[in-house]
């Protein structure tokens, strides 16, 4: 973010953090959709797996969490986009307020020029 140093200025980087915000709130659904789908299907792959597998209880454990590592790799990766859209969503609503912050300012300035 460059110097704001006009009323306009401010306007533009307004809307521009509303456009963004907007996007975000879009990515954020899609990653939160991203993560239960491979709950569901991670839940399911350890559910078959310990049904289809011979031994003890924890060999059949261990069977199942080898059946679903891949999918376990996946959900992960999933649960860290979706932290980062969150952060980047609250990075957004921070520099909407410093953005109101310094359009109360410019607003003196011009107010006094």
């Amino acid at each position: 973010m460059e110097d704001i140093t006009t009323p306009k200025q401010v306007i533009d980087e307004l809307n521009r953090l509303m456009a963004e915000s907007q996007k975000g709130i879009q990515a954020l659904y899609e990653a939160e959709i991203k993560v239960a789908e491979l709950e569901n299907e991670y839940d399911k792959t350890i559910s078959s797996a310990l049904l289809d597998s011979d031994g003890t209880i924890p060999e059949r454990q261990a069977k199942a969490k080898l059946a679903a590592s891949e999918i376990k790799l996946a959900l992960d990766i999933a649960k860290a986009g979706l932290s980062r859209v969150k952060v980047k969503m609250k990075t957004l609503d921070s520099a909407q307020m410093a953005t109101s912050v310094i359009a109360k300012q410019v607003e003196l300035q011009w107010r006094h020029a």
